[in-house]
């Protein structure tokens, strides 16, 4: 069985972020998966302290600061996928979305105190909507922190909705809304068989043995390269003093 759990990140229990994260979660169920729908603003979630930039490892499973997180990373541990649903904020998530991301900094970190982010091997999905501006900008900054926390992306897995009126009127929204709960659910499963291990910090080993390498090939493609430069940039100079 894969469980999804939906993240709704506004306030608003009946407004357009969640109607598309629903739409999301039913598909999902339709595929055969459980699914929980959690609303970020029942919780009690403080800002990050940002311990690991005082100790790399002081921050970590379970977290220091006192609140509901202790539910939520308990969730977030049972799932095998996430579905995070924000409406837009002045171009960016909700404050109460950003609070949640910046918690799961404590299984991300985890890489440097038993060798692997506890997140590696979710899959993660994102819808985002709202009458602002940048749909693509909150869904490219998810992405990004997801991955680099350890989440898998599949294909598909976003939908946004950027006008004014009712969502439930928009079908081709709808319908991508519905994919994201389709593709988080195949990816889980095919990850749960085929996942053992992306990130690995022992590659470190790897990495300092072929340094000298990749500083060679560097070093010899610059010495071919640095006459040509050195000509065009002497090229740009002399054109730039003629306009004078």
């Amino acid at each position: 069985m894969v469980k999804v759990l939906g993240i709704n990140g506004s306030p608003r229990k009946y407004g357009n972020t969640v109607k598309l994260l629903l739409v999301a979660l039913k598909t999902a169920e339709k595929l055969g998966a459980e699914t929980e729908l959690i609303h970020l603003y029942d919780y009690d979630i403080k800002p990050c302290e940002g311990c690991l930039c005082d100790e790399q490892t002081a921050c970590g499973y379970p977290c220091a600061i006192e609140d509901d997180m202790k539910i939520l990373y308990d969730k977030v541990l049972k799932a095998n996928a996430l579905i995070i649903a924000t409406p837009i904020y002045w171009f960016n998530m909700s404050s109460v979305v950003k609070a949640f991301i910046d918690r799961l900094t404590a299984f991300e970190n985890m890489i440097f105190i038993d060798g692997k982010s506890w997140v590696e091997g979710k899959v993660a999905g994102v819808i985002v909507c709202g009458n602002d501006s940048g749909c693509i900008q909150v869904i490219a900054n998810l992405y990004a922190t997801l991955v680099s926390m350890g989440f898998a992306i599949p294909p598909w897995a976003l939908a946004y909705f950027n006008k004014k009126g009712d969502v439930l009127e928009d079908e081709n929204t709808l319908l991508d809304a519905a994919n994201v709960g389709r593709a988080v659910v195949l990816a889980a499963k095919a990850l749960k068989s085929l996942y053992k291990k992306w990130y690995d910090a022992e590659l470190i080993e790897y990495v300092r043995e072929i340094k000298p390498l990749v500083a060679k090939v560097s070093e010899e493609a610059r010495l071919t390269q640095i006459a040509r430069r050195e000509k065009l940039l002497k090229s740009i100079r002399e054109k730039l003093a003629l306009s004078k």
